[in-house]
This record gives C-alpha cells, structure tokens and sequence, in this order.
C-alpha cells in the first residue's frame, strides 16, 4: 500500500482547518511539508482531491468520498494504538460532560477513580449537551454524560438517572404561594444558553401550558444564574441536583407552580466506532454507576 498513515492524518487535519498554515503549526511541520503530502496523496490517487477556493483547500466530490471512507479507519487504528498504549488500570482517557453533571457530580467521580487507580490520567471537559456531543461524534473525546436524548446514528446511549428540573427563586413575595405559570409569567426570568438541555426541556415543559416567558437574560453557567437569584428577584427553572444546598439553607426556594412537572434523564454516549478498551469499559461502567447513585442519594429521581 502507498498510500500512508501520516498522509491520512495531515489530510484529515487539512479538512478540519482548510489552511496549511494551521495545520503545519499544530502538526509541528512546514507548510511545504503538509502541501507537499496532500500533493504525494494525490498522485497515489491520481485524483485531485481538493478545489483551491479564496486561498482555502475545500473538498471536493472526490475528497469527500475519500474523507467518508478514511476517517472511521484512521480513528479505529487511533484506538488500537491507544488501547495498547494501555492498560486496565494505566492510560489516558477524554471524558467530556455537561455543565450540570460536571459541576455537581462528576468531580468527585473523576477524584474517586483516579485516587482508586493512580496510574489512570483523565482528561475532563466541560460544555452544554451540544457541544459534548460534538466532541464524541468527532472523537476528541472517548465518551460524555449528557442531559438530553440525542438521535444521532452514530451515538450509542444510555440512560443512566432521572433529573427533575424545578422553578427556583429568592423572590419572597411568591413564597409559599400557589401559583400558575401564566401568573409568573411576565417576570424577569434568567435562563442558561441556547444549546443547554436544562433550557431546552424547561421550555418544552412550559410551553405546554401555552404561555410566553419574559426571558431578560440568558447566561451559560448555572452557578452564575444563582448568584443572581440570590441578589435579585429573577425566576429560573433549574436541576435540583444543582440548587439542593441553596433548597437547604433557604437561600432559594422552589415555588409551588400548580400542574407544573418537569424532568429529563441523564445520559452516558459514546461513538458508536469507538474501540472499547478494558480502561474504557472500566471508566465507562464506573462512571455510570456512581451517577445513578449519587442521583438516587440527593433526592432527582422525579416522583
């Protein structure tokens, strides 16, 4: 076979970045070195496989079928050298999660494996349920928790716990008080970001109840929509898991809006190419586990 496996990588990264600068830079060659690849590449092919476009390299039919047939096999070789660059309890592993799994219940997970097994590195990222289901489908990371369904043929999923979303406030004047959504509804409300599972299923639940919310504000991260619960008087529609301590102090209460039930499960996905080592398995179904679990402890499973 002429064709070789770092020809293949540097036409992938080419794909991904369409400039021979950045990917000469991220690879650590030259410029000369990627064109003159993805030129060797073509030769072996006898096809272009690029159209020369405003200074991009932008495929063309023939690259894109190339790229459809390239990609799932240099991902499954990058696998099988990973998994034999591991072992059960030795190796790196990319786990990406969603900002309300990352924040109230991975950590201490990720601490518990690797205090467990010392010579397992975990790798965690961060990002609302979209963008780790990005991150699995291209493969940068090996496996993701996630808050919503996705149906994506490429994904393997599992529901792994039920989380109940709840109308919080600091708001005194609606304490205590039997309320319905449409009588909340003109006030200010503050709401995470477009993308956001916690967004998505609130608003699938609300508008049932044919009413339009006043949104003022949308933020990315939970924490910093409760810190503006606490110092003002916004509504917001939040985990449980995520305001459990603030339900405890009193800091925040939930409002008891009449017919008003809304939940949504959890998820643990994975690609559905991805080669299942021993450590990914063992991470995998450890992680999975204690999610359940510690769903179970604080009280999310939706009655």
């Amino acid at each position: 076979m002429k064709i070789s496996l770092r020809q293949i990588e540097i036409f992938l990264y080419v794909v991904k970045f369409q400039n021979l600068t950045k990917v000469a830079s991220t690879l650590g060659l030259s410029q000369s070195a990627i064109s003159m690849s993805i030129k060797e590449l073509e030769t072996i092919l006898g096809k272009k496989l690029f159209d020369r476009i405003n200074k991009k390299l932008i495929l063309n039919e023939i690259g894109r079928s190339f790229y459809s047939a390239v990609k799932p096999i240099y991902k499954k070789l990058s696998d099988i050298e990973s998994e034999f660059k591991n072992s059960e309890d030795k190796g790196n592993i990319r786990v990406g999660a969603s900002t309300t799994i990352i924040d109230y219940l991975m950590p201490g997970i990720v601490c518990d494996y690797m205090s467990r097994y010392p010579n397992v590195k975990i790798d965690l990222k961060e990002g609302n349920t979209q963008e780790i289901l990005s991150l699995v489908k291209s493969g940068q990371i090996d496996m993701g928790f996630i808050e919503a369904d996705v149906m994506d043929s490429d994904i393997i999923q599992e529901s792994i716990g039920k989380d109940e979303l709840i109308i919080v406030s600091a708001n005194e004047e609606l304490k205590d008080r039997e309320l319905t959504l449409a009588e909340i509804a003109d006030y200010r409300w503050v709401l995470r970001e477009r993308g956001s599972s916690t967004r998505e299923a609130f608003l699938n639940c609300a508008k049932e109840s044919g009413v339009r919310l006043n949104i003022f504000l949308e933020l990315g991260h939970t924490e910093s929509i409760k810190s503006l619960l606490l110092s003002k008087k916004p509504l917001s529609c939040l985990s449980k898991l995520a305001v459990s301590k603030e339900l405890i102090d009193g800091s925040l209460f939930k409002l008891n809006v009449k017919g008003f039930r809304c939940a949504r499960d959890f998820y643990a996905i994975y690609h559905k190419d991805k080669y299942k080592s021993e450590l990914f398995l063992k991470l995998y179904e450890f992680s999975k586990s204690m999610i359940s679990q510690a769903m179970l402890q604080k009280g999310c499973v939706s009655c």
